[in-house]
């Protein structure tokens, strides 16, 4: 009877610790995108995805982002990789596509399709998700149809520009960042009330 009840409470403790460990993990963030996302022509630690881990954390928040961003991808790229960059854990998903599948000539409604395809699939890995839509691509009406945040950013060509004057430099990461926040931390507040 004693080794039964022994056996009992090493099991209990051993779920107990494992619990606490799993609580205590950091909330698992994942940037999907393209060279927008990746930061094309900035170092890694300036783009989007590492700003706005360091702006979420020095406000107290227990985050890891990953950078998922592809230089060049497209939708269709992005929707074939997308268990590969999205890691079982993860909880939020920031998705921001669509731009090169225009400059290659893909049909908007094409487009539209895959990202909203990509939405729905995180949707059913039960992933919180906020569409980001960059310059002149409105993907507003993806957001609608799939129920999830929408943030549009655009800037002023020159001083927030990289040397190629289309991709953000560090200065205009950190401002597209800030904007973003108050979506994602509403974000994080309600993927933390899910079981």
């Amino acid at each position: 009877m004693r080794a039964l009840f022994q056996l009992g409470l090493a099991l209990s403790l051993s779920l107990l610790l494992s619990f606490s460990i799993a609580s205590a993990a950091p909330l698992k963030i994942v940037a999907l995108g393209d060279s927008a996302t990746a930061g094309w022509l900035v170092a890694r630690k300036d783009a989007y995805p590492a700003e706005l881990e360091r702006q979420l954390r020095a406000k107290g928040d227990d985050v890891r982002v990953k950078n998922a961003g592809v230089n060049g991808d497209t939708s269709a790229g992005a929707l074939r990789r997308l268990d590969l960059a999205v890691d079982p854990d993860t909880r939020i998903v920031l998705v921001e596509l669509g731009t090169n599948d225009l400059r290659l000539h893909v049909a908007p409604a094409t487009m539209r399709a895959r990202v909203a395809e990509i939405v729905r699939t995180l949707h059913r890995r039960h992933i919180g998700v906020l569409l980001i839509g960059l310059g002149a691509l409105d993907l507003s009406a993806v957001a609608r149809a799939t129920d999830v945040g929408y943030a549009q950013f655009a800037l002023p060509p020159g001083r927030y520009r990289a040397r190629d004057g289309a991709h953000f430099n560090a200065e205009g990461y950190r401002i597209l960042v800030a904007r973003l926040l108050p979506q994602v931390e509403a974000l994080m507040a309600e993927v933390r009330t899910r079981p």
